[in-house]
């Protein structure tokens, strides 16, 4: 039986795919949760063959811990590289997958097969963003609120750095503010 962890944005979706998942003879959903800080404890006390995991709930606590197979929105594909690292087995999807490909996903990662969506993948490899890669973490952290302290703290930047980079963010953004900033790349795709 291969034991599946649901971290998944909206309870309709997690549902359904806890319906689909459940219904297979070898699978068993044994969490569902919707938010980032909930995913390490449940992988700590649930230990899942795999956890289907929402690119935006994916965080540094459960690297190496079990497989994730990430489904990720195509037009957030650049954000991939967060989950990229080294100790992590992961498998990518596009969140727009039909449910038997992330059956199919779920019993190749307990296998260790990988499974990769090669159109999500080429979309990660695209640099149409004018950001460069510190620019894009520091404005990721940003979108999801964190402030400048907090953000250098993370990053290992001093505050005035991040704030540097805010700066040309907005300025590459054509934006005035970070919220616009923010909004502008996230339409783009950026982030």
């Amino acid at each position: 039986m291969i034991r599946t962890l649901l971290a998944l944005d909206g309870a309709l979706v997690r549902g359904a795919l806890s319906l689909v998942l459940a219904a297979e003879d070898d699978i068993s959903v044994v969490a569902e949760l919707d938010r980032e800080d909930a995913l390490p404890p449940a992988v700590c006390a649930q230990r899942p063959d795999v956890a289907v995991v929402d690119l935006d709930l994916v965080g540094a606590g459960v690297a190496g811990q079990c497989p994730l197979l990430v489904l990720a929105d195509r037009r957030r594909a650049r954000s991939l590289h967060r989950v990229l690292t080294p100790g992590r087995t992961v498998g990518i999807l596009g969140n727009d997958v039909a449910p038997q490909r992330v059956v199919d996903g779920v019993r190749r990662l307990a296998r260790r097969e990988s499974v990769i969506d090669a159109d999500l993948v080429m979309a990660a490899l695209v640099r149409d963003s004018p950001l460069t890669v510190r620019e894009t973490e520091i404005l990721d952290l940003t979108a999801a609120g964190a402030p400048v302290v907090e953000i250098a703290r993370m990053l290992g930047l001093s505050p005035g750095t991040v704030r540097n980079h805010l700066g040309r963010i907005t300025r590459k953004a054509g934006a005035r503010t970070r919220v616009e900033a923010v909004r502008v790349a996230r339409e783009a795709g950026w982030i």
